[in-house]
């Protein structure tokens, strides 16, 4: 890996393109290195992950409408929409932003977090929605997606954008572009003016996930890898982009980072280097925010200790920086701590998902989030006895260098009404590749037969599973095939009507 310092430069500098960041993510794009093996198994994982949680969430509010939208724009040849028959085929573009809203609405796919965070897997849908509208092979597919998940994965390790509350997906959209460039073979210079424009229009505020949060969640993703779509049909018209749009005296890094007098390292592969950044990514086994998944384990294994969970008089959760002011008590959200909250402000409150774990030494994507189970008395007296305290050792772990060392969990303290006080920590995920059950093959299509039971038939269950298990051997019909249809009569329309 190549370390790129990166920095704000004047106007008068005339900082040259083959100098500037984009550049470089371009080229690391469209670098035409072979996709490894196990890469390409790895892939073929999380795209049986994404079909996963888009099948359970096909009927839920903001994909229905998603949908919706996507359905009013057909075209041919087109991509494929999660759900509908394979005759069905809509602009790409709208696919990719009806299919990203499905994979993100259960927050239920994969993760990599680091100086930032992020959901790599929101690279796929757009992707593959253009592999299937040019009628591209495996090999194209996979070569892209690992492009999308080695950019993505590389600006999330070097550049932190949560600390000026900058939403994540202004790193997504880039990669998406990097990632459609790869999958095309596009010309380093066009690859270039398309992560140019994507970033541009995809920087937006954190407030997506702050306060009352909305469907706006899921749809934020899906929104940028939409943008990288249109950025890279544009780029390939020959327009350009904002230049340079990170280093530039009015550029992302001067105005909505840490200004003029900051530097950025950001590692990207050299020149004939594999792309191998998806394996040190991880996926959830749980339904919430990523950083509650070691917390989720640590509750179910606690609650046999303490028994009579009446008799907690308090909660403490030592953990890191980002834990404590993302979802715990330091993010000083009252709707945290309401039961009236939506299931995307549930979803982002440790409070809430450690006492429902505590009381229930179990997790579900649906069954947890009932306005029934956040209304539950014992439920809302436990959530309010809960707290988070940041812990320098917790945020010097969560930050680790050393992979194998890197920590997402934190330290539990439960103390009983008699002041008896239960400890016990969790570094990892049971799920997470260094915890006590690492996800492989079988794990991953555990998880997509449990989510699609009931939704999807068992004969399509198997005919996708066949195709995602061989990727990166599949033809271009293979590709084009590689969607979830579901039984007739099965999706449902939105109620309210919008433009389309």
């Amino acid at each position: 890996m190549i370390t790129h310092r990166v920095r704000s430069h004047a106007s008068r500098e005339d900082l040259p393109r083959e100098a500037q960041l984009a550049w470089k993510l371009a080229e690391a794009a469209a670098d035409p290195v072979p996709v490894e093996r196990d890469v390409a198994e790895m892939i073929g994982n999380r795209v049986i992950d994404n079909a996963a949680v888009a099948a359970a969430s096909l009927n839920r509010g903001p994909v229905a409408s998603a949908r919706a939208q996507a359905l009013a724009h057909p075209y041919s040849p087109g991509a494929a929409v999660f759900g509908t028959a394979a005759p069905v085929r809509t602009s790409p573009e709208w696919a990719a932003w009806a299919n990203g809203v499905a994979v993100r609405e259960l927050d239920f796919h994969d993760t990599f977090l680091a100086a930032d965070y992020s959901h790599p897997g929101d690279n796929i849908p757009p992707v593959l929605a253009v592999a299937q509208h040019r009628g591209l092979d495996g090999r194209a597919l996979v070569r892209g997606i690992a492009a999308g998940y080695e950019v993505q994965v590389d600006l999330v390790r070097g550049i932190c954008l949560h600390e000026h509350r900058i939403d994540h997906i202004a790193h997504l959209g880039p990669s998406a572009a990097a990632g459609i460039g790869a999958l095309m073979d596009l010309p380093v210079d066009v690859v270039y003016q398309a992560i140019g424009q994507a970033l541009h229009t995809t920087t937006a505020t954190r407030q997506s996930r702050k306060g009352a949060i909305s469907s706006w969640k899921a749809y934020a993703p899906a929104f940028a890898g939409k943008a990288a779509i249109e950025a890279v049909d544009r780029a390939m018209r020959g327009e350009g982009a904002p230049s340079p749009i990170y280093e530039g005296e009015d550029g992302v890094i001067a105005r909505l980072l840490s200004g003029p007098g900051a530097v950025y390292e950001v590692p990207l592969p050299g020149r004939g280097e594999p792309k191998r950044a998806i394996l040190d990514t991880y996926t959830k086994e749980h339904s919430a925010e990523y950083q509650s998944q070691a917390l989720i384990d640590l509750a179910r294994r606690m609650a046999p200790q303490v028994g009579d969970l009446t008799k907690i008089r308090e909660v403490v959760i030592h953990t890191s920086h980002h834990t404590h002011y993302v979802i715990g008590t330091g993010a000083e959200d009252p709707q945290k701590s309401d039961p009236d909250a939506s299931r995307e402000t549930l979803d982002h409150s440790i409070m809430y998902i450690f006492a429902v774990a505590l009381e229930d030494r179990a997790w579900h994507h649906e069954r947890s989030y009932t306005s029934e189970r956040a209304h539950r008395a014992s439920t809302v007296d436990l959530w309010r006895k809960v707290r988070t305290v940041e812990d320098p050792e917790w945020t010097a772990r969560y930050h680790d260098p050393d992979p194998v060392k890197r920590a997402f969990g934190g330290r539990v303290d439960i103390v009983l009404d008699d002041g008896t006080v239960i400890t016990d920590e969790l570094a990892v995920a049971d799920a997470h590749p260094a915890g006590a059950r690492p996800f492989g093959r079988e794990q991953y299509i555990a998880k997509f037969r449990a989510l699609a039971d009931g939704v999807i038939a068992e004969a399509e269950q198997d005919r996708f599973l066949d195709l995602a298990c061989r990727i990166d051997a599949l033809d271009a019909n293979g590709v084009r095939a590689l969607n979830l249809a579901a039984p007739a009569g099965y999706l449902t329309e939105p109620t309210a009507k919008g433009l389309f």
